[in-house]
């Protein structure tokens, strides 16, 4: 799946291939982490492929918080909620590690829609959960970028 969408960025032409990046990290799974990795692969610039990585990454997860915020709203006005015993689970790790928690660690699991979803629909604030996953989005989109950096100059030597 990575190669596919590789070849999806590198098939655009060299001045519009971080368009390509930023779309390939919106998708659940690619992240910013992904994406970064990516981008230094096909030759962008480590630092364009971070930043494009990163808020490609950061519009899909805001999209997924405030969608499912406004669904939250909708659904519980008026009604309690009642939690499945899937959801009882992860509310436990949610209320063990909170908000910083689940968005810093959470990637290592889950794309960061999913978890930022789940914690705006257990009720956490949607602008801490956006916060504090934009500061995920930004470490692990960092670290992957880096690191790719880093393995390619290795492999060039």
């Amino acid at each position: 799946m990575i190669e596919s969408i590789q070849n999806f960025a590198a098939s655009f032409p060299d001045w519009l291939q971080w368009v390509g990046v930023m779309l390939a990290s919106a998708i659940p799974f690619v992240e910013s982490y992904f994406g970064a990795v990516i981008g230094v692969a096909i030759g962008l610039h480590p630092v364009i492929a971070i930043l494009v990585a990163v808020i490609g990454n950061v519009v899909s997860m805001l999209i997924f918080v405030y969608g499912a915020g406004a669904i939250r709203d909708k659904a519980t006005k008026n009604k309690e909620v009642e939690e499945k015993p899937k959801r009882q689970r992860l509310k436990r790790m949610f209320d063990k590690f909170g908000v910083p928690g689940v968005s810093l660690l959470g990637q290592t699991l889950l794309p960061s829609q999913i978890t930022s979803s789940a914690m705006v629909g257990f009720g956490a604030n949607r602008n801490v959960v956006a916060l504090w996953q934009v500061i995920s989005i930004i470490l692990w989109g960092v670290l992957f970028g880096v690191l790719a950096t880093l393995g390619i100059e290795l492999a060039l030597r």
